[in-house]
């Protein structure tokens, strides 16, 4: 299967509400900081099965949705007021037959809430950038990065991967593992979380190798069954997102399910 490169683009951005006026939009609103971003997934979590009333724990699809709003750059407080408000109009409701079994029954208020605090950012200035003080004390010291970095090389260099043709995706995962151990090491001496950004990025560009590799060497039926799972559990969701949503949030499906086929995990400081 070939890989095609996806660079995820602000979903909001497709819902019907558009600001009300054009202007340039501040700085911190176009590249959030990760300061603010730490503990996202768990926060929304806890808040869906908080307004739900606890049940079943999350689905694949929801983390994956979880995903798509943290790569588009969707804020943590519009998820939760997003979340609030679908379950504030679902309570409403004078029957209730139906229970509220996924997350991605909340979507189109989360876009909406996002949209809503775009247009409010407008005309705003971005602040100064975090310091190394902050970022640690939001749990980036350089230890705690270094653990994760090399928690993360062991699981590459212990994973049972596939071989496709004239493809090694364990050949990857060691030059990945052996990149993290690298970068741990970097991280430790430097005593400082001034450069999380640039470290990001060296993340990202591992995370788009290895998931080209599983792609290309992972059977296509292997594939096209996990894309079927993922469109049966969106069926009942579709209407309620827009079709670059939908796509996204196949493609996060499917990568997630790849790796817990392989037993990996994401390389993300998201996900320490």
């Amino acid at each position: 299967m070939q890989y095609r490169q996806f660079r995820p683009t602000p979903i909001y951005s497709h819902t019907k509400r558009a600001p009300a006026v054009r202007q340039k939009q501040p700085s911190f609103w176009r590249k959030p900081r990760m300061e603010n971003y730490f503990k996202y997934f768990t926060e929304i979590e806890d808040q869906f099965l908080r307004r739900r009333g606890g049940g079943l724990l999350l689905t694949t699809l929801d983390w994956a949705l979880i995903e798509t709003w943290k790569d588009a750059a969707v804020p943590l407080e519009a998820a939760l007021r997003g979340i609030d408000a679908a379950f504030d109009r679902y309570d409403q409701r004078p029957s209730k037959t139906k229970k509220v079994n996924s997350l991605a029954y909340c979507s189109q208020e989360v876009l909406a809430a996002a949209e809503d605090m775009k247009e409010a950012a407008v005309g705003a200035f971005a602040g100064d950038p975090p310091s190394a003080k902050s970022a640690a004390a939001q749990g980036f010291e350089p230890a705690t990065i270094a653990a994760f970095l090399r928690r993360n090389a062991d699981l590459l260099e212990a994973a049972k991967l596939p071989h496709g043709a004239g493809l090694s995706v364990y050949a990857i995962a060691i030059d990945s593992a052996a990149t993290l151990r690298k970068l741990a090491t970097e991280t430790e001496s430097l005593k400082a979380t001034s450069r999380l950004e640039d470290l990001e990025r060296h993340l990202t560009v591992l995370e788009e190798k290895l998931f080209a590799g599983l792609l290309a060497a992972t059977p296509d039926e292997d594939i096209v069954a996990v894309r079927g799972q993922a469109d049966r559990e969106l069926a009942p969701y579709r209407r309620k997102m827009s079709a670059p949503q939908i796509e996204q949030l196949q493609k996060q499906y499917v990568h997630k399910r790849l790796l817990e086929k392989y037993s990996l995990s994401r390389l993300s400081l998201f996900y320490m």
